[in-house]
């Protein structure tokens, strides 16, 4: 069941937030079967999330929304940080692009390679605008 991976990742991602963020999960949905390798699929919330965390400066709101359709299974992860501009948004899957101070800038291309060859989805910049915030969208199919 997604969503109750998605609810022990939010729990276990709150713990480690500072006190001023909260982490949600919003659904329409009570459960949603699904295929995947749990481990991996954790690490890619995981990270997503750590990267939301970043771009907030310990306040601010992380929204996880999961829609469940027909043919496939939408996942907005939603930041109330920085943003990015739209030259910055095409960047952040290559290996190397960060623009932390620390770090190697891999975990949004391993992250993307994981969605894509071993789940067979799809995970992009859905949208960013600087001072508002950024959607990571996960598209996995059925």
């Amino acid at each position: 069941d997604l969503l109750v991976r998605l609810q022990e990742m939010v729990r276990y991602m709150q713990r480690r937030a500072p006190s001023k963020v909260k982490i949600s999960l919003e659904t329409d949905d009570t459960e949603i079967p699904v295929l995947l390798s749990g481990p991996l699929f954790d690490w890619v919330i995981e990270n997503l999330i750590r990267n939301a965390l970043d771009a907030m400066d310990g306040e601010g709101n992380v929204t996880i929304r999961v829609s469940d359709h027909q043919r496939q299974i939408i996942i907005d992860i939603t930041d109330s940080g920085k943003g990015m501009p739209r030259h910055q948004a095409k960047k952040v899957f290559r290996p190397g692009f960060t623009t932390k101070k620390r770090g190697w800038g891999l975990g949004l291309s391993l992250s993307r390679r994981i969605i894509e060859k071993y789940h067979y989805g799809s995970l992009y910049v859905r949208h960013s605008e600087v001072g508002k915030g950024t959607t990571f969208r996960i598209i996995l199919r059925r």
